[in-house]
């Protein structure tokens, strides 16, 4: 019996690019060509230079002296005990920050969505105005409210609730706390975000709801928050990643030394100390390197859980 030759599909010949397609191209990394100069030089030479400089004992005022150390640097970190004081800062920072710092712009959102809302341009004004102001104007203004003996926090505390309201920047186990109030302050641009994950959000799942008879509790938890789950979602990544991040606040409440007691001793602080204040570069470039995988790990971590929890409207 003969065998039967199954036909193959012919290889697709490839298209030539006609004069005008390649003279667009042309063009076109023309006009990229800055960034792309721009961002090889400012961001891919420093990474590979960081990576470099990580595995020597480099000093820049001792540029001559540099010597390969290898992974001397990463091994240190284990017997470093300052180190697991910030990380451990950091990780308790984080903790508190990043759930309260989706709720509260969550709340925002959904009062400024309210149909029933006077002036509902005017609050979401002036929710965001606090956003555009300097972080470290910002952090001096906290600064005073926050004060133990004339803060006005406190004093509300007292006159209102009379409570006697806590050493907040000076007590190691309210610095912390201190620091995440501070953190609402600038919530306006997450709240317009989740503003506007509200407003498409389909209204005729709130009218066939409606219909059921389910409560306006029963509608946020079975369709605000399923929908608004990408836009959640975006903002954890970000919140995780400006968490590990942190500094302009710490440095300034903590006089750039971790104070009180090492209580706001942040892991990208300490790098800073180590890379700018001791000089010891190489090292702190091996802790930036450390907390780049970490931050990398976690974000993976992320997306690849956010399969089970998130919902994106036409997706599987």
């Amino acid at each position: 019996m003969a065998a039967v030759s199954i036909p193959t599909k012919a290889a697709r010949p490839k298209r030539k690019r006609s004069g005008i397609e390649a003279r667009e191209a042309r063009w076109g990394f023309l006009f990229l060509s800055p960034w792309i100069l721009g961002f090889l030089a400012f961001t891919i030479l420093p990474i590979l230079a960081s990576l470099y400089l990580s595995l020597t004992n480099y000093n820049p005022i001792h540029g001559d002296a540099i010597r390969f150390l290898g992974l001397y640097q990463y091994t240190r970190m284990f017997s470093d005990p300052l180190l697991g004081t910030a990380i451990l800062v950091t990780l308790k920072f984080t903790l508190i920050s990043v759930p309260l710092g989706l709720a509260f712009p969550l709340a925002l959102a959904l009062l400024v969505n309210a149909r029933n809302l006077f002036a509902k341009n005017v609050f979401r004004t002036l929710f965001y105005m606090p956003y555009m102001i300097p972080v470290v104007a910002g952090v001096m203004v906290w600064g005073g409210i926050l004060n133990s003996e004339s803060g006005w926090l406190n004093k509300i505390l007292l006159s209102v609730f009379g409570i006697i309201g806590p050493r907040w920047l000076q007590d190691e186990a309210w610095v912390v706390p201190a620091l995440v109030i501070m953190g609402f302050w600038g919530v306006g641009n997450t709240m317009l975000i989740m503003l506007s994950g509200l407003q498409n959000v389909p209204t005729e799942l709130y009218e066939a709801a409606t219909v059921d008879g389910a409560n306006s509790v029963r509608k946020f938890f079975s369709i605000t928050l399923p929908m608004i789950t990408p836009i959640i979602f975006y903002n954890l990544v970000l919140a995780l990643i400006g968490s590990f991040q942190y500094f302009t606040q710490a440095y300034i409440i903590g006089n750039g030394r971790g104070d009180p007691n090492y209580a706001t001793l942040f892991y990208n602080l300490y790098l800073y100390q180590q890379a700018f204040s001791y000089l010891d570069m190489g090292y702190g470039c091996a802790l930036a390197w450390v907390m780049f995988v970490v931050v990398m790990v976690l974000t993976v971590v992320l997306f690849t859980t956010s399969r089970k929890w998130v919902y994106y409207a036409g997706g599987d």
